[in-house]
């Protein structure tokens, strides 16, 4: 639980300045205010320095005007809705990337919220803030189709879980769904050997991959190395930045993160190695 003053100040870093009972209305305004201010990203583990994900550090991280990827950002989000009345839990869940199967394996943390409807029943919500260009608004957890936008979804049975459920992500969306276990964890220990392979491990997909992703009302933005990749509705722009200046001003404008806990020097080194896979990527591209 957030003392008030971490409470007041996570609320200042999404913009809202009101404290309501909990209801479903409210959680979409959190939830909303939490995708578009609050990038899905790998910035710290691409510099070495990866933050751990005890709750206390994750959300520091976003107080402080941090962010992370789903381990901090469900974790945080998590304390900050017990704190103001919900009912939270965690899931072991698994993202599907392209071209694999599906899975629930832990590499990705889940997030509920149980809300009672008029009639006093319980209803649970898919809350999750951690994977970048996912659900601008909660889904319920309720097989069907759903609009955001955009962007289709879908909630289906999990062929992984038999009583857990599947989120089927939009067809131009980064990856093809995700799969969660049904039973509630009430801790995120589950998840820290996991996180220390996506931060540390020579085999994780991130470690030399600078992303940052983010999500709004009517698309979406992705930064991987220096092609931006805008989504306007059904449109999609990708633009090559070249410059420093131009990728800095990117990263601050769109996705929000001002690298203010980086120096003058670890911005330039930052932007060095940045480049330079970037460079790496597009030699492999011609060898293709």
């Amino acid at each position: 639980m957030l003392i008030k003053e971490e409470t007041k100040s996570y609320l200042k870093r999404l913009g809202i300045t009101d404290i309501e009972p909990p209801s479903f209305s409210y959680l979409c305004k959190l939830h909303q205010a939490h995708i578009e201010n609050i990038s899905w990203q790998t910035l710290d583990i691409i510099t070495g320095r990866p933050m751990p994900i005890d709750l206390q550090s994750s959300v520091h991280l976003m107080t402080g005007g941090r962010s992370g990827y789903c381990f901090h950002l469900n974790g945080a989000f998590g304390e900050l809705l017990r704190t103001l009345g919900y009912n939270v839990s965690w899931h072991r869940a698994g993202v599907q990337p392209f071209g694999q199967e599906p899975r629930i394996n832990s590499f990705h943390l889940g997030l509920t919220v149980a809300l009672m409807t008029e009639q006093q029943e319980e209803k649970l919500w898919i809350a999750d803030v951690g994977l970048g260009d996912m659900p601008y608004r909660p889904l319920p957890v309720r097989s069907g189709s759903y609009t955001q936008g955009p962007f289709q979804y879908q909630v289906v049975p999990s062929t992984i879980d038999p009583s857990g459920w599947r989120m089927v992500h939009d067809p131009l969306g980064s990856s093809v769904g995700v799969d969660y276990e049904r039973e509630g964890l009430q801790s995120i220990e589950e998840f820290v050997p996991k996180h220390e392979i996506y931060s540390l491990s020579p085999d994780s997909p991130w470690i030399n991959l600078f992303l940052v992703r983010n999500r709004h009302a009517q698309g979406s933005n992705e930064l991987r190395g220096c092609i931006w990749k805008k989504r306007e509705g059904a449109h999609i722009e990708k633009t090559e930045i070249v410059t420093k200046s131009k990728w800095l001003e990117v990263l601050g404008d769109v996705f929000h993160e001002k690298l203010i806990h980086y120096s003058s020097m670890e911005r330039d080194e930052l932007w060095k190695r940045v480049w330079y896979l970037h460079e790496q990527w597009k030699r492999d591209q011609k060898e293709v």
